[in-house]
């Protein structure tokens, strides 16, 4: 569908309704609804058509909406790839055209964090999964017959068109194929960056990685990426394992095999510990295992996961004093705006390899398919085409 004319003395469309696959209640099928009314951008906000999209775990986990304070009627949605349709007043780096990726967090380039070279973690944009509205003037954009359909994330991007604050997209090379690269917006990102920009493993290397899904699936890409010597897999499912191989693993283990901590078996298997590791299972005893397998002296964990609410991490003291380093990290230490162009640049470079990342694609109409594949734990991204 092309782009809605729009009256510019009215907050709503001129013309045809969008559709949007609107969430109704948690954990039920989402909706092909027809009659979305999406609003124009006001104060630095901008509309975006989105051309593809993919489904995230966090898409599920809060669409299930099991321990977390429901927001419903809402849109979900928030690995895409788009092109800007309209900007609001105040926009002066993004125009019509232009090629962006949605990102669930932002970077409005003016607080601490964003002038900080080491924080990612924006003041005014940083994840909200509670807020269902925009943060300019607290109303949604989405509306059905007057009545508002809530944002998710601040991207909503399972819609024909949606509305973002202008921190939250990123500006990318128009070559790039968006239905590739759509999914570099959020976990594949994370678990590149985990790597590359905060574990930062030396060439010849050995690295552990913790949970074979998606995100740690990019992190072993980015062992890969970095020149690891022994990339080693760890994973309760060993189906995943062949897989793995094809982004760098070299070696399996399944915890369930051993009798004995997966620590002291990661030990055993690199004369005193791996160089560095990455977590990326949210597990609290997978982190715990994580920090202790590292090699004293130089070793590196980073925990990508997001444990339970009251899990508790605990470790001996001398574990720190033997000079192993702890850190954690959100969303690979990219800051959205800045540094996402440059992780598509890799794939265009072909120095990073996208398309294994993506195992099945499907039209809007199916949006369901692209749930019920993530629940079977069948395949690693599923892309959603915009127009069927």
């Amino acid at each position: 569908m092309s782009p809605p004319a729009i009256d510019g003395g009215d907050d709503c469309y001129v013309g045809p309704s969008l559709e949007a696959a609107v969430a109704w209640e948690a954990g039920k099928p989402l909706s092909i609804e027809e009659e979305v009314e999406v609003a124009p951008p006001q104060a630095m906000e901008v509309r975006v058509k989105i051309l593809f999209t993919s489904l995230c775990h966090t898409d599920v986990y809060f669409w299930e909406a099991k321990g977390q304070t429901p927001v419903f009627p809402r849109i979900f949605g928030h690995e895409a790839g788009g092109i800007v349709e309209s900007v609001g007043e105040g926009v002066t780096d993004l125009a019509p055209g232009d090629h962006v990726l949605p990102v669930f967090t932002g970077e409005c380039k003016e607080c601490a964090h964003c002038k900080s070279a080491e924080s990612n973690m924006c003041d005014l944009l940083r994840i909200n999964t509670d807020r269902g509205v925009m943060i300019g003037d607290g109303k949604s954009r989405f509306s059905i017959n007057g009545k508002p359909i809530y944002h998710f994330v601040g991207t909503s991007t399972f819609s024909e068109y949606t509305v973002m604050h202008v921190g939250c997209v990123a500006k990318i090379n128009p070559a790039a194929p968006l239905d590739k690269v759509c999914v570099l917006s959020c976990g594949i990102s994370t678990g590149l960056g985990a790597t590359i920009n905060v574990a930062k493993p030396p060439k010849g290397s050995t690295v552990a990685i913790f949970g074979l899904g998606a995100v740690g699936l990019a992190a072993a890409e980015g062992a890969r990426i970095a020149g690891a010597s022994r990339i080693i897999g760890i994973d309760l499912n060993a189906n995943r394992f062949e897989e793995a191989r094809k982004f760098g693993c070299t070696e399996f283990v399944n915890p369930k095999d051993h009798d004995k901590p997966v620590q002291q078996v990661l030990a055993e298997m690199t004369n005193g510990g791996v160089d560095r590791s990455v977590e990326c299972t949210g597990n609290i005893n997978a982190m715990i295992q994580a920090f202790e397998c590292v090699h004293d002296g130089w070793g590196v964990a980073v925990l990508v996961g997001v444990p339970h609410k009251d899990a508790e991490f605990k470790t001996h003291p001398m574990n720190f004093l033997n000079e192993r380093t702890l850190k954690g990290t959100f969303f690979g230490n990219y800051k959205p705006r800045t540094d996402l162009p440059n992780v598509v640049e890799l794939y265009m470079k072909k120095e990073l390899e996208v398309e294994k990342f993506i195992t099945h694609s499907v039209p809007f109409s199916e949006i369901n398919t692209a749930f019920d594949l993530m629940h079977k734990g069948e395949g690693i991204r599923c892309i959603i085409r915009m127009e069927n």
